[in-house]
């Protein structure tokens, strides 16, 4: 069997190993941006990874590549956390810890996500506001079913919310700040009793 270009199809290993080698990619850009921010060399990324630079280019063959990856890797994680949340919290738990953990993601990517709008959003291959406005939907309505969020509460007002909670205070000196924000946004949540 041959594909359309007529070279035979690669071997199962040897799509696992590529697979492989992209987990790994990823996995070391996660870490290299966080220390060092989007414009960290790639070259640090291929040997954090244990690869070779034309791994990593084959893989992704810009930067924006790179970029898109990783922040797809955090918002699913990101929204793969709701579940979990749901099933070992009550409604209202789930919703504040979600929220907790979308404030730590917002100021976290807040450099890739930057660095993504400055270049093509391409290779992003989903709709990163979509899924976070999405899951936070699904908590909030949790919540509001419970009776422990107000009723007339919209997903999209409570992600603007957090977003600008992360943007005011990504760079500030009190470190105690965002949470004391966010303790202000739940409790703005929680229904009137």
């Amino acid at each position: 069997m041959t594909t359309t270009h007529g070279r035979p199809p690669a071997s199962p290993a040897r799509r696992a190993d590529a697979r492989l080698n992209r987990e790994r990619l990823v996995a070391a850009a996660q870490e290299v941006f966080t220390e060092a921010g989007p414009e960290a060399s790639l070259n640090e990324v291929a040997r954090r990874a244990g690869v070779g630079p034309g791994t990593l280019y084959r893989h992704f063959p810009n930067r924006s590549a790179l970029l898109a990856a990783v922040l797809r890797e955090r918002i699913e994680t990101l929204c793969e956390l709701a579940g979990r949340l749901r099933a070992a919290h009550s409604a209202d738990e789930a919703l504040a810890r979600w929220l907790c953990a979308f404030l730590d993601h917002a100021r976290d990517s807040q450099g890739l996500g930057g660095a993504l709008l400055v270049e093509e959003l391409d290779g992003l291959g989903i709709d990163c506001h979509r899924l976070i406005l999405d899951t936070a939907a699904g908590l909030l309505a949790d919540a509001q079913r419970h009776g422990t969020a107000r009723p007339a509460l919209a997903a999209d007002d409570l992600v603007h919310l957090i977003v600008g909670i992360a943007l005011s205070t990504v760079r500030g000196p009190d470190e105690e700040q965002p949470g004391r924000l966010l303790a202000l946004v739940l409790d703005a949540v929680h229904a009137a009793p």
